[in-house]
């Protein structure tokens, strides 16, 4: 009887691994399986491509602004393209930024004395200076108006400063677009 009762608790005690091949087996995928999981869950988290922490150089947009064009070509129309500006409004738009405070050496709007050498050199003299840049002031002074914009900022400043020049016309072209138009 003993032997019966010790051959039912053999049995009872006994695992699912009955053979040295399955002991081999269960230990490989005890150690290889979850080395799998760990690994494609690793790459299921850093999927994608990641920047290094702070940086965005590699960015399209970086990468965009690093490979432009140095330079770029504008094409204006001769005419200006639509209403031309007044002498006042070139000026509160790019002049007044040195003259209304005489930085730089630029002579002070409204300033007579400052004003009066310069209006004795004449218009075509203060346009000249004012188109081409004279001292530390750019062509224009930095601005992108037409030659006819600035020539009538040219005469409202000298005209504020003592001179009574005229203030230049639109050109012909432009002039008689409109005209055209009416007639139509």
């Amino acid at each position: 009887m003993s032997d019966a009762q010790h051959t039912a608790q053999e049995e009872h005690h006994e695992g699912p691994i009955r053979t040295p091949k399955q002991l081999v087996v269960a230990v490989v995928a005890a150690f290889v399986v979850p080395v799998i999981v760990i690994i494609l869950l690793t790459n299921f988290v850093n999927f994608g491509g990641k920047t290094g922490a702070g940086s965005d150089g590699m960015s399209e947009e970086a990468v965009s602004l690093r490979i432009q064009p140095v330079g770029s070509i504008e094409i204006k129309d001769a005419a200006g393209g639509g209403a031309l500006k007044t002498g006042e409004q070139v000026y509160q738009a790019q002049c007044s930024a040195c003259h209304a405070s005489g930085a730089a050496g630029a002579p002070k709007f409204g300033d007579e004395a400052a004003w009066g050498p310069r209006i004795k050199a004449g218009y075509d003299a203060l346009l000249g200076s004012a188109l081409k840049g004279k001292g530390a002031m750019g062509a224009q002074g930095g601005g992108e108006f037409g030659d006819v914009e600035i020539g009538r900022a040219v005469v409202y400043m000298a005209n504020k400063g003592g001179a009574k020049f005229d203030e230049p016309k639109a050109p012909a072209a432009a002039a008689s677009a409109p005209d055209a138009a009416a007639s139509k």
